[in-house]
């Protein structure tokens, strides 16, 4: 029988992480690390990534903070060339970070939100892994991981615009499966449920919304980020070598309940 353990070994491999100076995008860096990949920890403020590459380098991993807004189209550009320059190809990308600008109802917000919300949460992931895809192919393969959300799957009040970005993200990443899956390049997207973030705070900080939440949910309780890490491991190993556009939910049962 195959080491099936040794599938989820990641040594040799690059990956990077967007928005993982924090939350969900820190725990899968950390998870991506300790399994043995040269991890790229990369958000808007230099201070904050080289904070976290420098705790996970103090455990014995190989990490480097390189900053990057991904709404700036020289700065999306700049994190893939400095990930070349440092490690000298890209064989995992994890495109997590995303905003949310605005809660309310639809008609309520107006068309420089939408513009802004689309260009970080739907155009960034685009570019970031067309950038990375022909130094994927050079490698002879890699594995694109979308962070969308629930509310991608399900409407809800309140989150519209970002629901909105969230299923674009899964469309986007059906596509690339169907699309580069002759170049050995994977492409998956995982939805969480709610999580105690600081991305997330609003919701989670919000007593009674948050008890009527639980009790709906099957797990009855919020999420801790480490726990989106583990799926995030099997979708960039080899142990994952036989999925792609495949939608991967992580919410307790929210989907299945009410």
């Amino acid at each position: 029988m195959d080491n099936i353990k040794a599938k989820f070994d990641l040594k040799g491999k690059v990956a990077v992480v967007t928005g993982s100076s924090k939350g969900i995008g820190k725990s899968i860096a950390g998870g991506l690390a300790e399994n043995g990949a040269k991890v790229v920890v990369s958000s808007r403020k230099q201070e904050a990534v080289d904070v976290v590459a420098d705790e996970f380098k103090a455990d014995g991993l190989d990490a480097v903070g390189i900053q990057c807004h991904i709404g700036d189209s020289e700065q999306r550009q700049a994190l893939i060339a400095k990930t070349l320059e440092q490690y000298g190809s890209i064989d995992i990308l994890v495109n997590n970070a995303a905003i949310n600008p605005y809660y309310g109802p639809l008609e309520g917000s107006d068309e420089k939100v939408f513009d802004k919300i689309m260009e970080v949460n739907v155009k960034a992931p685009w570019v970031l892994s067309n950038l990375a895809l022909p130094h994927m192919i050079e490698r002879g393969g890699g594995s694109i991981i979308n962070i969308s959300s629930v509310e991608g799957l399900r409407p809800g009040f309140g989150l519209g615009l970002y629901s909105a970005t969230k299923s674009a993200l899964i469309m986007l990443t059906k596509n690339q499966a169907k699309e580069w899956g002759r170049y050995g390049v994977r492409a998956n997207v995982l939805c969480p449920g709610l999580i105690k973030t600081k991305f997330s705070e609003g919701l989670w900080t919000n007593e009674n919304l948050v008890s009527g939440f639980k009790k709906a949910l099957p797990l009855n309780r919020i999420a801790a980020p480490d726990e989106m890490a583990g799926i995030v491991m099997l979708l960039a190993s080899d142990a994952g070598s036989y999925m792609t556009g495949g939608v991967y939910v992580a919410d307790g049962g929210y989907m299945i309940s009410g």
